[in-house]
């Protein structure tokens, strides 16, 4: 089943009401992690956690793992002997293609209430199924959630999808780019600015990252934040002048799906008021799919004088991007 076609049409409709419905077919931890999960039958989703009693809980953004019934079952056809659990997830639930689903989407189980976090995880290591199989489900089809509400679940209780809250914060991650700030060489003072910068703004900050100056890495990060989280917006600092490592608007690029360049022309615009330097800024602004990247200057005083030009106007956009706001015509 894929429902989400409804999340297009959801936003008229009574917050909280359920917009499909499941199973819960299984509950899986492990005490330790490394260890294969066993089957439970009940067991307690305590909030900002995970479950209890599970090696993987804790205050991150993956407290959860889940995997569709449907997706085991035709692993199983391929001639996979796999048990609940051998994939590493917490919860079975039948009824969705979790997969196809947008990380916000909030499930109901009993007094529990789950938000979708992350699509999918990079494997590091192929795991006994990989070796006999030569695939895994997991890594593509698994996702992850964080706990809103604490409750007690059971097997085979009825797991309502809620769709998208409609009223969350647009969520953001920044990352900096510096060699020497990678090496613990100089602190970042950047990233910090523009953390603060959107926050007052009312984004919520789901990651930081300070990455060195090498396009493969910079792509990857990029790639991981807008497919697997799908934060709305990303904004690097750091990479765009013209010095040999200076990559990240070759990186940016390099993911995009859609272009965006006024954004960046903006910037230059603006900057190019305060010193002529400006036009030797190579940022760029683009579309992956539904996240809006930005580059941004590396100095902390660049940085808040070129995200003072667009953030008002940022949120406007986004929100057209996700289909949280219609356009709007002016006469």
């Amino acid at each position: 089943m894929n429902v989400y076609s409804e999340y297009e049409t959801v936003k008229g409709r009574e917050a909280g009401k359920s917009i499909a419905t499941g199973i819960l077919k299984g509950i899986c931890t492990s005490e330790k992690k490394g260890t294969k999960k066993h089957e439970v039958q009940e067991a307690f989703l305590k909030e900002d956690w995970g479950l209890m009693d599970d090696a993987h809980a804790g205050r991150w953004h993956r407290q959860v793992s889940l995997l569709s019934l449907e997706k085991i079952d035709a692993f199983r056809e391929r001639g996979a002997d796999v048990a609940y659990g051998d994939f590493g997830e917490n919860l079975i639930l039948e009824g969705f293609d979790l997969r196809t689903l947008p990380v916000g989407t909030r499930f109901r189980i009993g007094e529990a209430l789950l938000e979708m976090s992350q699509i999918g995880k990079e494997c590091h290591s192929h795991c006994a199924i990989y070796q006999t199989m030569g695939d895994c489900i997991m890594p593509r089809e698994g996702v992850f959630a964080v706990v809103k509400k604490p409750g007690t679940i059971h097997v085979g209780d009825s797991v309502e999808c809620l769709g998208l809250d409609q009223e969350r914060p647009l969520t953001a991650a920044v990352i900096t780019l510096s060699d020497k700030g990678y090496r613990g060489e100089r602190e970042d003072k950047s990233g910090p600015a523009i953390v603060e910068i959107l926050r007052v703004n009312g984004y919520e900050i789901i990651e930081t990252i300070l990455l060195p100056d090498r396009q493969e890495i910079i792509e990857k990060e990029l790639i991981r934040l807008c497919d697997q989280r799908q934060v709305n917006l990303i904004v690097t600092t750091g990479g765009t002048g013209f010095a040999p490592t200076d990559v990240t608007p070759e990186a940016t690029m390099n993911v995009a799906t859609r272009n965006a360049p006024g954004i960046a022309e903006a910037i230059r615009a603006g900057s190019m008021k305060i010193t002529r330097r400006a036009m030797l800024s190579r940022e760029a602004s683009v579309i992956r799919n539904r996240t809006l990247i930005v580059n941004l200057p590396g100095s902390p005083k660049a940085v808040k004088e070129s995200l003072g030009f667009v953030v008002e106007q940022l949120d406007h956009g986004i929100r057209i991007l996700t289909g949280r706001a219609g356009e709007c015509a002016r006469k």
